[in-house]
């Protein structure tokens, strides 16, 4: 632990930051693993569903900065290229 008082805030801040992030990738990744697993069913209509939110949570971790900008279009190429696919 740090001995300077900024420090010690920073250490804090940073531990919270960290447990949201973990919150929200999670979260985006259940979401991106229910749009695969729809795919893999073969049922559309869901899957182009489930993708949309995939892509609304994509982008808002892209603004966050929790994900590099290219991560996030090749994961959301990946996804519309299995749904077109079907």
């Amino acid at each position: 632990m740090a001995n300077i008082k900024q420090q010690k805030k920073r250490v804090k801040q940073d531990a919270k930051r960290k447990q949201s992030n973990q919150i929200f990738k999670s979260g985006m990744k259940t979401s991106v693993k229910k749009v695969e697993k729809l795919v893999a069913e073969g049922n559309k209509e869901e899957a182009q569903k489930a993708f949309d939110l995939a892509n609304k949570k994509l982008d808002k971790a892209l603004t966050k900065g929790i994900y590099h900008k290219n991560k996030v279009a090749r994961k959301k190429s990946q996804l519309q290229q299995m749904i077109n696919e079907l």
